[in-house]
């Protein structure tokens, strides 16, 4: 969804810019032959200060066009918004300020709240679950305001091997059992008698993750885990053991599924309705894979955005910009009314 009143225009804005700064310099010529060319009675000290005013403003409109912001921009936190958010940095730093560096990490949701959530800490901190109250309370330790922004919507993916043509279609239940420390599931034909009989490996990503927390704290309902699930830091460590894992299934954002479906298929969930595929389509607040979906979201530290423009710009550029990013990184588009609501927060900051 492109957010027509509010996203730039990235490609074609230097020439506007130039276009504009054309124009001023024109009216100053035509207004100094206009003072040069009239009536007697217009005297030498008004045409001097017409020249002088039309002058000031040709040289404002020439420093709002060549205005360059310049520092850093430092964001760490989820591996999941991770494509999304360094896909709109390479953009920013390309179209929009070549003198500001913008650097995306992912040490993982919680790891990267360790880094944000300190003094002289970093400026944003990507998360695919909400701030707890505890680390909110760092903050206000801290000395420093947080703004919570969602970023996009995402679709919690279930995915298996190529070759496992059994578990294609599950119902959230099973899918549950297979995870969960008291589920009764070891084997697959402990889900459905005609599956194989095979021992499932269960895997996930680690503590570090906020799509570990949500998987913990909202479908599990914060139940143990079963013995001897395989929890990795990496999310291109789960996709290989999966790819290479008849027996295998994983759980992570759907983006990561969509970069290798060359080498994994997704679980279509039947949460009473049917089996529904996780898509752009059915993953929404409202949509057919709503039980599956959660917002991901970054944090700001408000302080630094005050203190440093090319921080504030920057986050103007995400919320002005990161519906555009979110389909092709694998995410599903925030509502308008919810991006125009924080681009309205942040123009406050200035």
């Amino acid at each position: 969804m492109l957010l027509d009143k509010y996203l730039h225009i990235k490609r074609e804005d230097n020439e506007v810019k130039k276009l504009l700064l054309f124009v001023a310099m024109v009216a100053v010529m035509l207004v100094a032959a206009a003072c040069g060319s009239g009536s007697e009675e217009t005297t030498s000290e008004t045409n001097e200060q017409t020249a002088s005013e039309q002058t000031e403003a040709t040289e404002d409109v020439a420093e709002e066009a060549t205005t360059e912001l310049e520092g850093s921009v430092v964001v760490d936190g989820s591996g999941t918004v991770y494509p999304l958010m360094s896909v709109v940095a390479e953009e920013y730093m390309y179209t929009e300020q070549e003198n500001v560096s913008v650097e995306v990490s992912r040490a993982g949701t919680s790891a990267g709240f360790g880094r944000f959530l300190v003094e002289n800490g970093t400026d944003f901190n990507n998360a695919s679950r909400e701030i707890k109250n505890e680390e909110m309370a760092e903050a206000d330790a801290a000395g420093f305001e947080v703004m919570e922004m969602k970023v996009a919507l995402d679709g919690l993916t279930f995915v298996i091997n190529k070759e496992n043509d059994w578990a294609t279609e599950l119902t959230k239940e099973e899918l549950i059992s297979i995870f969960k420390h008291d589920g009764g599931v070891t084997k697959w034909s402990d889900i459905r008698p005609e599956f194989p009989d095979e021992e499932i490996h269960a895997m996930g990503p680690n503590e570090n993750h906020g799509t570990y927390e949500f998987f913990y704290e909202k479908i599990l309902e914060k139940e143990d885990l079963v013995d001897g699930v395989n929890l990795q830091q990496e999310y291109s460590t789960l996709v290989n053991l999966v790819s290479e894992d008849v027996n295998g299934i994983a759980f992570f954002g759907f983006g990561y599924y969509v970069n290798n479906q060359d080498k994994l298929q997704a679980v279509h969930v039947d949460f009473g309705n049917g089996p529904v595929e996780p898509t752009l389509e059915t993953i929404g607040e409202d949509a057919d894979y709503a039980p599956f979906t959660r917002p991901v979201f970054t944090y700001l530290n408000v302080d630094n955005a005050k203190a440093n423009p090319q921080v504030l710009d920057f986050a103007l550029f995400v919320a002005n910009n990161v519906n555009e990013f979110a389909g092709q990184t694998g995410f599903a588009p925030l509502p308008e009314e919810e991006v125009l609501a924080y681009v309205d927060v942040l123009e406050g900051l200035k």
